[in-house]
């Protein structure tokens, strides 16, 4: 069974679509990862995902379980990390976790051990008893995690769960949710707008205004694009872009004022250009290709334009 099944799913606000007929699994045992810039439809769809609102059209479904139908047996299967704080800052950390428990049922002797041992997962054991307000950024994030798998639950989704941490809060996250799938299975799905989270999932979704526009391994989504990434920049952007295309039959994409495209043999080619346009060139970069070569080679545009 897929952890996750997400099926033709729409979502209108008025007359603006932010889900186009997004369609994608999410295997069990996976860390899946929507990607995509602001505005890309991540948020809409963890709103479904999570119960929080139904789709105007397709359907969601958490281990079989429909988001609308089932609502209720998907958040018995679901941990969640909003990307706001969800704890209260004036309560103790141990507190947090227990007035969590009680929402699904959770009392006694069965809510203080199960608190215990989440706390100690995350390696807050120690800090059990401190108000949520004298812990730092990643010290809070990590009882956002011991709260969401305070009842045991199948599947993480977890939106934006690095915000505000610093680098080594983040290396802790990642490495808290690769524990969670070799010790429990747990499936996670993590939306996130950082290319180099995207690098650590297993799969991914790249999702913008609102439409799926690559799925599969960061490997995969890499080798689609082949050869090596060139990029020139120039004083006439627009008519170095057409003297490569007659003269060396290259498409290339302009993405602010520079023009980009791929080539299997960037090495032998860079000195026919400057053989051929000189002055006309400016600047030249050749690298390997990214997650985000793969966003502009699919939309035609940069991951992150000057109005976001």
């Amino acid at each position: 069974m897929n952890a996750i099944e997400v099926a033709a799913v729409v979502h209108r606000y008025g007359e603006r679509r932010a889900l186009d007929d997004v369609s994608f699994d999410v295997r069990s045992g996976e860390i899946f990862g929507l990607l995509g810039p602001n505005g890309g439809g991540k948020t809409t769809l963890f709103r479904i995902l999570t119960t929080l609102m139904a789709p105007t059209g397709g359907a969601a479904r958490v281990l079989g379980h429909d988001c609308v139908q089932d609502a209720r047996a998907v958040r018995a299967k679901l941990g969640v990390v909003f990307q706001s704080p969800s704890l209260d800052p004036k309560l103790r950390v141990r507190e947090n976790l227990w007035y969590h428990g009680a929402l699904y049922g959770l009392h006694g002797r069965d809510v203080r051990a199960r608190t215990a041992d989440r706390l100690a997962r995350v390696g807050l054991t120690e800090r059990a008893l401190d108000k949520v307000e004298d812990l730092s950024g990643g010290l809070r994030r990590r009882v956002e995690l011991a709260k969401g798998m305070l009842h045991d639950p199948d599947v993480m989704i977890l939106d934006e769960p690095s915000t505000g941490l610093d680098p080594g809060a983040r290396r802790d996250l990642w490495e808290y949710l690769g524990s969670l799938r070799e010790r429990d299975g747990v499936t996670s799905l993590v939306t996130t707008h950082l290319m180099e989270e995207a690098e650590r999932c297993d799969r991914l979704a790249i999702l913008d205004e609102g439409r799926l526009v690559a799925l599969g391994t960061p490997d995969e989504l890499r080798a689609r694009i082949g050869g090596a990434i060139v990029t020139l920049g120039a004083p006439d952007s627009e008519a170095l872009q057409r003297a490569l295309l007659d003269r060396f039959k290259i498409p290339s994409t302009l993405v602010d004022d520079t023009l980009r495209f791929e080539h299997e043999d960037a090495q032998a080619l860079l000195p026919k250009l400057f053989a051929a346009f000189g002055a006309k060139i400016t600047t030249v970069s050749v690298g390997r290709p990214t997650l985000e070569d793969v966003f502009i080679q699919a939309t035609g545009h940069k991951f992150w334009s000057a109005d976001a």
